[in-house]
């Protein structure tokens, strides 16, 4: 067994565990594995265990992350355990003028934060004969050197984001503080998911507001306790 089978493997048994911690069913939580630290042959390892989505932080590394993998994928032969296709996730912070590049890659984008982006995306896809599924970030740690929308601005965020017509807002995402201290961790995670239910629950959203990514390598037992349903995972998985 090769060390990145090991180490996800480790943090399938720690999902598990968090799980019935919290008395949830794994197969309510979906891992992005982010492949930001990873070799090619590491990839190439993930997606033979079987794992379809895949995540990156940068632009320029998606795109060529995306060609690699799909260059590998079209070679593997009938029989393969790996994924016909990879459904991408871009997961970290995006500039308006790279937009235009990442919608035909990106399955879901994490880190929409403000108006001006959301329109963006929905008149570049517009172009492109596109609807792609976004994440409102919100700022729960009120860290001024996060990306993310304050949490008392998301609601009326969320609503304008609902009015555009080329893109679906499905969730929220947010990050916690790089801290030890997990009772700071879980108050981050405690208000993304407070946010997420009252958006439902005044029907500011639709019925497809069903994720909320929050939790990475060293905090996502703790996100999976207050709810999450996507997880961002690399460190753990290719250098933990």
């Amino acid at each position: 067994m090769t060390k990145t089978s090991e180490r996800i493997g480790r943090v399938q048994d720690n999902i598990n565990s968090a799980c019935a911690r919290a008395g949830r069913d794994p197969s309510e939580i979906k891992l992005v594995v982010v492949t930001k630290s990873a070799t090619i042959e590491a990839i190439k390892e993930v997606t033979h265990l079987g794992f379809a989505d895949l995540g990156e932080n940068r632009v320029q590394q998606l795109k060529k992350v995306y060609t690699q993998v799909a260059e590998f994928l079209k070679q593997e032969t009938a029989g393969s355990s790996s994924p016909k296709e990879v459904c991408w996730h871009m997961v970290g912070h995006l500039q308006r003028n790279k937009v235009r590049q990442v919608l035909p890659i990106a399955s879901l984008i994490h880190s929409v934060d403000t108006l001006r982006l959301a329109e963006e995306i929905s008149t570049s896809a517009a172009k492109l004969g596109l609807c792609p599924r976004v994440l409102l970030q919100v700022n729960t740690s009120n860290e001024p050197q996060k990306y993310g929308v304050p949490v008392g601005a998301a609601t009326h965020l969320a609503e304008q984001i609902e009015t555009l017509s080329n893109l679906s807002l499905v969730g929220l995402m947010t990050m916690a503080p790089l801290t030890r201290n997990r009772d700071v961790i879980r108050a981050c995670f405690v208000r993304a998911k407070e946010l997420f239910v009252e958006m439902r629950g005044e029907k500011i959203v639709g019925p497809h507001f069903t994720e909320l990514s929050m939790g990475m390598s060293s905090d996502y037992e703790v996100a999976i306790e207050e709810g999450a349903t996507v997880l961002r995972i690399g460190s753990a998985i290719f250098s933990g």
